[in-house]
């Protein structure tokens, strides 16, 4: 059993981040953001990880509305659509995965890396080197 080369901090409260951080240190993920291009994540202060499930651009509209910055996870940049029985792809994570992704990201600096430990192949997606 190996220990974690990092370590995360968490804590509840009951204000808002919106009163906690200033605006410009946010950065509201939605897979419904232009902005796939994370190369800033190192810079980012907080990360905000929305249980809202992204129907008609629901986390978008809202982190519009809070003038907040967004982005999205670059899986169109580093990874492929892979043939599926369903033919179902979808660039929607559960909090875990996204959780993953950025823990990973964090410690490798790698975004194929964080997104092959992150996003299951049942999204519809691989990292290139995983495909057969």
């Amino acid at each position: 059993f190996s220990q974690p080369s990092c370590v995360f901090q968490m804590d509840t409260t009951q204000e808002s981040y919106l009163d906690l951080f200033p605006l410009d240190a946010i950065v509201y993920l939605t897979p419904d953001s232009e902005n796939g291009n994370n190369a800033h994540a190192k810079h980012v202060d907080v990360f905000v990880l929305s249980a809202l499930f992204p129907l008609q651009k629901l986390t978008l509209q809202r982190a519009q509305e809070q003038s907040l910055q967004t982005a999205r996870l670059p899986i169109r940049e580093y990874m492929v659509k892979t043939t599926n029985t369903k033919n179902y792809y979808s660039e929607t994570l559960a909090i875990n995965q996204v959780f993953e992704v950025l823990s990973t990201y964090y410690e490798t600096q790698s975004w194929p890396a964080a997104l092959k430990a992150g996003v299951s192949s049942g999204k519809g997606y691989v990292v290139p080197d995983t495909v057969k």
